[in-house]
């Protein structure tokens, strides 16, 4: 059993990881194409109404990864008997759900006429564009969900192997008709016939897996009063996820509603980037949060510290690389990629980076306050999302993106950075507060001076990124050394976890026992 753990694990990293470099491939190479055949006003279209629809997801928040721990045991006992009464009750919550969803979204469109009426793109577009997002994500909640199994069992590779390469298929048609053709009501219509085709193919592929799976929904009443655990994790699971939700969605809302549809386009570049970038990290970062709550269930709390140190030394120095990166090299790629004209504010692109760096250095702390269970602050959530909407809507109309970012920054402070970590000392550590400050000031002061010095040499570099993508290449190779040589010196000089997490890597470790040796 644990071999077939292991081998699926594996088998699903090395999928994730081939279909994330084809993914961002294809994700910068139609990105160019659509923007110059399409318009920018089209694409930002797709972003705004595909944020309408994810705001309408609110619903299932929760329900999937309450469903999803409910079905490790019975898998791992073979209980078919159990297995299809889950994924019926599955079943019927997603049906209600999209149900509602589908509902509430035909009364939105009512009011497109006024949403976007001082945009230029004409509202057929607008409304053919909408039902289709809309019928796709419908097929998730009526017929995509029994995928849910796939994930329980460590076989999402069967997923990305399917979705993704419809994905990349449906790109590739679509760039070709976006070239020679440029008709947006083709484009939509090939996003949706993908769609389509995809779940017929992998929902043949799960009867094949499991022909076993034998949904039945009509027993619904006696399934909900049989699995009280279900709906009660639901609930609780929903209050801390619905924040974050709204936060990572609301950008282009926002953007709509204070700026223009143009430039929900323009900023949708760089957070393609950035979210390109930082997702290869956070995936593979992601995936130690089962081995965090084996850690805190053993109870050995030196272990446990020793442990959250090495992964604070790992979390913030890829979030300072993220920063440091992106700061010097996205304005010269997009110039060479999409032209100077797509290039945002120097402060909006400073007020981005801050907030890349809390986000990415944040998952430790909420990785062991998981692990301990602590989920009773949902207060923490709706103060989170206040502070956000009164700094957004106090800023938005008066400074625009940069007031959107401002709000986004504003609540992370006191929950994020303050509290969170609060929290975890007091009630899952059971330490002073101050033992955590006494360490963590060292990984923010420790950036911040290297993003001084590193800004400070690199602009001594007498190369232009901006002439060609060469040129480009060799000047990000020349800045990232120079950031991981300051950084990386100063972080196992200073921080706790540094040093025993540096050993860890094989061959650092094989040279450290022969100097021991020695």
């Amino acid at each position: 059993m644990t071999e077939s753990r292991v081998h699926k694990s594996l088998l699903n990293a090395k999928v994730n990881l081939v279909f994330y470099f084809l993914s961002l491939f294809f994700a910068f190479f139609s990105r160019k194409i659509f923007l110059d055949s399409l318009g920018a006003e089209f694409i930002g279209l797709t972003g705004t109404l595909g944020n309408i629809l994810g705001y309408l997801n609110l619903a299932e928040l929760g329900i999937g990864t309450a469903i999803t721990f409910h079905l490790y045991k019975p898998l791992q006992t073979n209980n078919t008997d159990q297995l299809n009464e889950i994924i019926s009750l599955l079943g019927y919550l997603y049906k209600i759900i999209g149900t509602i969803i589908f509902s509430i979204a035909i009364i939105i469109s009512i009011f497109f006429p006024f949403i976007f009426q001082s945009e230029k793109i004409g509202l057929p577009i607008i409304y053919f564009s909408f039902y289709s997002f809309l019928c796709s994500t419908m097929i998730g909640y009526f017929i995509n969900y029994k995928q849910i199994i796939l994930s329980a069992d460590q076989k999402n590779y069967v997923i990305n192997i399917y979705f993704q390469s419809a994905n990349i298929a449906k790109t590739i048609i679509q760039i070709i008709l976006a070239y020679k053709i440029k008709n947006p009501y083709i484009w939509v219509f090939t996003e949706l016939l993908f769609s389509i085709l995809a779940c017929i193919i992998l929902n043949w592929k799960i009867s094949k897996e499991y022909a076993w799976l034998n949904i039945d929904t009509k027993n619904r009443h006696k399934l909900l009063k049989k699995y009280p655990n279900i709906i009660t994790n639901t609930k609780q699971i929903f209050i801390h996820k619905i924040k974050d939700f709204l936060l990572m969605k609301s950008d282009e809302i926002f953007i709509f509603m204070f700026v223009s549809l143009k430039m929900v386009a323009f900023y949708g570049n760089y957070i393609m980037i950035t979210s390109k970038i930082t997702m290869l990290f956070t995936s593979l970062l992601d995936g130690v949060h089962a081995g965090i709550g084996n850690l805190v269930a053993e109870g050995r709390k030196s272990n446990i510290l020793k442990i959250f140190w090495e992964m604070m030394f790992i979390r913030h120095f890829i979030a300072g690389f993220l920063v440091f990166t992106i700061y010097n090299l996205i304005e010269p790629f997009i110039c060479l990629w999409l032209g100077n004209e797509y290039i945002l504010n120097k402060q909006i692109l400073f007020l981005l980076l801050i907030y890349i760096y809390i986000h990415n250095s944040r998952g430790v702390i909420d990785s062991y306050n998981h692990a301990y269970g602590l989920y009773a602050d949902t207060w923490s959530a709706w103060v989170e999302l206040a502070i956000n909407i009164i700094v957004t809507f106090s800023l938005g109309y008066s400074l625009g993106i940069t007031g959107i970012l401002i709000g986004k920054i504003s609540c992370f402070v006191p929950i994020v950075i303050f509290w969170k970590p609060y929290y975890l000392f007091k009630s899952g550590f059971k330490l002073s507060y101050w033992t955590y400050w006494k360490e963590a000031i060292k990984f923010y002061a420790i950036f911040f001076l290297t993003f001084i010095i590193g800004n400070i040499i690199s602009n001594q570099i007498p190369i232009n990124p901006y002439s060609n993508y060469l040129l480009w290449i060799l000047y990000s190779a020349i800045i990232i050394i120079e950031y991981l040589i300051i950084n990386l010196t100063f972080l196992l000089i200073f921080t706790k976890g540094a040093k025993t997490c540096i050993i860890r890597i094989p061959i650092i470790r094989k040279l450290q026992q022969n100097k021991d040796i020695k």
